[in-house]
């Protein structure tokens, strides 16, 4: 590993859970990424203010099985994302389980499933 980036790891091993939140915000501000990783990182801990009966409040939703209607799924991937091309929905459709949407409302989750299972498809979230 590089030294810059060790110095890096370094420093924010030194920051509070509040600190570190504040920098994955700034970041992804600052390059137009998401972290949406960071909730899976500690299953079992509740956000602040979030109730752990409530279920997530953002989801992935995940392309399991496509099923023997893989034209009609392949055209439900392209409605839920124009920006996909038909190969990247193919490769999609031909390589599950994938990940079809990152970091959504649970609302938006279940009218993606229901479009994608309704064209023959298995859907879950993680």
């Amino acid at each position: 590993m590089a030294e810059k980036v060790q110095k890096l790891v370094e420093a924010i091993e030194g920051l509070t859970l509040t600190e570190v939140n504040d920098l994955v915000k700034l970041l992804e501000e600052k390059f137009g990424v998401s972290a949406s990783f960071a909730p899976t990182m500690m299953p079992g801990v509740a956000s602040a203010g979030q109730e752990k009966e409530e279920g997530p409040s953002k989801v992935n939703v995940v392309l399991t099985e496509t099923g023997a209607t893989k034209i009609q799924v392949i055209k439900v991937l392209r409605e839920i994302n124009p920006e996909l091309g038909l190969k990247e929905a193919k490769d999609i459709v031909d390589t599950p389980p994938q990940v079809i949407k990152e970091g959504i409302k649970k609302e938006e989750a279940d009218k993606i499933k229901e479009k994608l299972e309704a064209a023959g498809a298995k859907v879950e979230y993680k």
